[in-house]
């Protein structure tokens, strides 16, 4: 389980939420209020204060990289650091294998980061966070350069994922996807997170 209490930083006004292990929860809101920001708070991969734990672990008596396995995110547009795509995996069979599921081939692993398109990119560091076995997922727009069928595959995985018993956090501006992946929706206004209880809206 994520557990979070009193959360501060810039545009986040003591932010309070939590998500069961096996629950998928949508973060919605208006462009740049702060859904980012959050997510990057909750890996603590920018400056923050409050409560921030995963079960018995407590993010602020953990070393970062410790935690970022545990609480693995995923960024919109996330970053690679070597040459070709399969450097950037432990098991790269094994993460082939997981990658085919979502309509990635085995060859695109052999190939250079600059030859693959977004979307294979933004399926493929998927595939790279889930290599850590986190406990929890943080997801931005993790469909948002997918084509339909693509978006539909990803939908299906975190269904899996969710039903393994990982938490995960989905920010995204889709509201069918929001009501179609979502056991909650939460809307971000203010800085603060309000539970969404009618039908969602863009």
């Amino acid at each position: 389980m994520l557990e979070v209490r009193n959360l501060r930083r810039l545009m986040l006004d003591g932010v309070g939420f939590s998500v069961a292990d096996g629950e998928i929860v949508a973060i919605v809101g208006n462009s740049g209020s702060g859904k980012t920001l959050l997510l990057r708070a909750l890996a603590d991969l920018d400056p923050n204060h409050g409560e921030v734990r995963c079960g018995d672990v407590v993010r602020d008596a953990t070393a970062a990289p410790a935690w970022r396995r545990l609480v693995a995110y995923v960024a919109s547009e996330p970053a690679w650091w070597c040459e070709r795509i399969d450097q950037h995996f432990a098991d790269a069979v094994a993460a082939a294998a997981t990658a085919a599921r979502l309509g990635i081939g085995k060859q695109a692993f052999a190939r250079s980061v600059a030859l693959t398109s977004t979307g294979e990119r933004q399926r493929l560091a998927l595939v790279r966070a889930l290599e850590l076995k986190p406990r929890v997922l943080l997801l931005d727009e993790p469909t948002s350069a997918l084509d339909p069928a693509s978006k539909g595959k990803i939908e299906e995985m975190l269904a899996h994922i969710a039903a393994s018993g990982v938490a995960i956090v989905i920010v995204t501006h889709d509201a069918d996807q929001a009501a179609r992946v979502a056991d909650r929706v939460l809307r971000l206004i203010d800085g603060r997170l309000i539970e969404q209880r009618e039908p969602v809206q863009p």
